[in-house]
């Protein structure tokens, strides 16, 4: 890899004299494709503004291999023959492996080894027409990604790391495939794999790929591990907050279904002032219905002393709430909210506190649900 950079950033030029005629070159193509077929009715990815007839020919140009003059010896001995002239303008690698001028019949021969001779194959034939069969990509998704790296060739990198977000990552590969993308610079691929290990983490965490990287990146997988408990205490954090959240729009809830009971009255509580009415139309205070029976429990318990019943003290709690919630308790119909006013001015330091909190809470809350406050007096008060 070092050694494939190293000739990419050399200065080379391609010596033409004795290089064959070929047909006009479609040039470089941008990351835009369409489906279409091969001659052999296999599906094949072509670029958008280039004629089937034109990508034909370059493929026929390859495949019958006329008057090549490069040998690219892969493993096994399998050979791909190709033309210098493509080679180099679609690769910069290619072009400075292939800077010497040639000086005999014989063509010149370049080494690609520790690859497949088919991914070879599928990788020169790209360089052609920027065309490939959705099979053979499948296949040799992993080997073209790194020889589109090696050989500097930007389109093909992006077809695969496209095709593999697209459906061929998965948790038995993630872990190879995100070595990969952090020592071929795909930021992006690196990115989901790491996100995809981490969602999955139990799953990824015992296969095969999992194991050769503890033993081969002791530190790797630590940062892994890492990162699982990291985002693990972030799970853990947005559940708390999520039910935190739903406590506080409960809280609000009862504090509106409490002044409806006593301004309006409900279905078995008229208000405190006028007459209760029977048939009443369905309460639309989800809370409402609870709260009836606590009032009720509240109105006629012998313990409603704070802390002699636990239902009392319930509705202890939710009176004195909504007189810190209240913004005018000379009008307010719900009872003792006048005494708890008095009574907020004697409580200590620390109580004041712990009840300042809960009500910006509740009103932080409820704004970020979209719906009005309580009153808007009482919001300014509190937020100076």
């Amino acid at each position: 890899m070092c050694q494939a950079d190293n000739i990419h950033k050399r200065s080379a030029t391609v010596d033409n004299r004795d290089s064959p005629m070929v047909p006009l070159w479609p040039g470089p193509v941008k990351n835009s494709f369409h489906k279409g077929l091969s001659s052999n009715a296999s599906p094949v990815r072509r670029c958008n503004y280039v004629s089937k007839a034109t990508t034909d020919l370059w493929g026929r140009l390859f495949d019958e291999g006329y008057r090549a003059d490069v040998a690219i010896h892969t493993d096994d001995g399998g050979i791909v023959y190709a033309h210098a002239n493509l080679l180099g303008m679609a690769s910069p690698v290619m072009k400075g492996l292939l800077r010497q001028p040639k000086v005999s019949r014989r063509p010149r021969t370049i080494s690609i080894r520790g690859f497949p001779y088919d991914a070879v194959r599928v990788f020169i034939r790209f360089l052609y027409s920027y065309c490939y069969e959705e099979k053979e990509m499948e296949e040799f998704v992993v080997a073209l990604l790194v020889l589109s790296h090696l050989y500097a060739v930007s389109p093909l990198k992006r077809e695969c790391e496209q095709k593999l977000e697209g459906g061929l990552l998965t948790k038995e590969n993630v872990v190879d495939i995100f070595q990969l993308a952090l020592l071929c610079d795909a930021p992006r691929l690196s990115l989901i794999c790491h996100r995809m290990i981490l969602k999955n983490f139990k799953a990824v965490s015992v296969t095969e790929g999992w194991k050769v990287m503890k033993q081969s990146h002791p530190t790797l997988e630590k940062e892994l591990l890492e990162s699982a408990i990291e985002e693990d205490n972030r799970k853990k954090e947005r559940i708390r907050k999520i039910n935190e959240r739903k406590i506080y729009l409960l809280l609000y809830d009862a504090m509106e279904a409490l002044v409806h009971i006593y301004r309006d009255g409900c279905q078995t509580i008229g208000p405190c002032d006028k007459d209760f009415k029977e048939n009443k139309d369905p309460c639309k205070y989800v809370a409402c219905k609870g709260l009836e029976l606590l009032v009720r429990h509240f109105a006629g318990c012998k313990l409603r002393v704070p802390g002699g019943c636990i239902h009392c003290k319930r509705m202890w709690q939710l009176l004195e709430l909504h007189s810190r919630l209240c913004a005018d308790s000379h009008v307010c119909k719900v009872p003792l909210c006048r005494n708890f006013k008095e009574r907020i001015r004697k409580q200590s330091k620390k109580d004041e506190i712990r009840w300042k909190m809960l009500v910006k809470k509740i009103l932080r809350t409820k704004k970020i649900a979209g719906a009005p406050f309580l009153s808007s007096g009482v919001v300014s008060s509190l937020w100076q």
